[in-house]
């Protein structure tokens, strides 16, 4: 328990898969600060060690394709003597941008392997623990990419929808032992993916880039899309909403509203 001077998550140690690039590195960043320190994992071990490097000494990096049962096991074995109390299930694919009828098998089931798989060995390998301390938080980034059309994106958009599923179900198994599971689900984030995905549309429809871009962001009520840093500081609010459980948390800088 940390005294009220103390950081909210002091003394806890977090796992966040994906965390070397991107959100994963945001979502660290942020939980640093709150005092935790920090368990990444991606597929990368270079790039693991460079974030680790550049953020600090509470980063230890793990190299992990949590779409791989055997590498899951290995990472929980190499966690053995941690308290993992926190679990970030942020590793995901983007998958490919084409019609349905255009999806190859293989594609498709390499999106599910990473942005669902992952989620449930992950859970699997280290809710148990979770579950025996009777503490402990998991928050899955999905997307709000299936709550409404996002053409030429079925697996992506697919998986998220799945992992909101898998989130709320596995709330009500655990929730009752005193581990909290939710999930967020983040708007478009400015960054290399959606660039690449503009420059994607915009070779499709035979506009600018510029255009592609705007055609996009206007959707949302803000006018534009939200940053790495805000889902990092969405991730370290949910920790501290000790009542939420089981939700599914928009943060699209208002492209979806419900």
């Amino acid at each position: 328990m940390t005294s009220r001077t103390e950081p909210p998550l002091a003394g806890r140690t977090a796992l966040v898969t994906g965390g070397g690039s991107g959100l994963g590195r945001a979502v660290t960043r942020a939980l640093l600060a709150d005092g935790a320190r920090v368990v990444i994992t991606g597929r990368d071990a270079e790039n693991l060690k460079r974030t680790a490097a550049e953020l600090g000494p509470g980063v230890l990096p793990q190299v992990c394709d949590v779409s791989r049962p055997a590498d899951v096991e290995a990472l929980a074995g190499a966690l053995a003597d941690e308290e993992i109390s926190v679990l970030v299930n942020n590793a995901g694919v983007a998958g490919p941008v084409a019609p349905l009828t255009d999806i190859a098998p293989e594609e498709w089931d390499e999106v599910f392997a990473v942005n669902v798989r992952g989620v449930y060995l992950m859970c699997r390998a280290f809710l148990p623990a979770m579950t025996r301390r009777g503490f402990g938080d998991v928050v899955n980034v999905a997307s709000v990419s299936g709550k409404r059309p996002l053409l030429r994106r079925a697996p992506y958009c697919a998986s998220k929808m799945a992992v909101i599923g898998l989130t709320t179900t596995l709330a009500g198994e655990v929730g009752p032992q005193g581990v909290t599971v939710n999930s967020l689900s983040p708007g478009p984030v400015s960054g290399p993916r959606m660039e690449r995905n503009f420059r994607l549309e915009a070779e499709r429809t035979g506009s600018s880039y510029a255009e592609a871009e705007e055609a996009f962001v206007s959707r949302a009520a803000l006018g534009r899309m939200v940053t790495e840093d805000e889902v990092g500081e969405a991730v370290r609010a949910m920790l501290r909403m000790r009542g939420l459980c089981g939700a599914d948390i928009d943060l699209s800088a208002g492209m979806v509203a419900r």
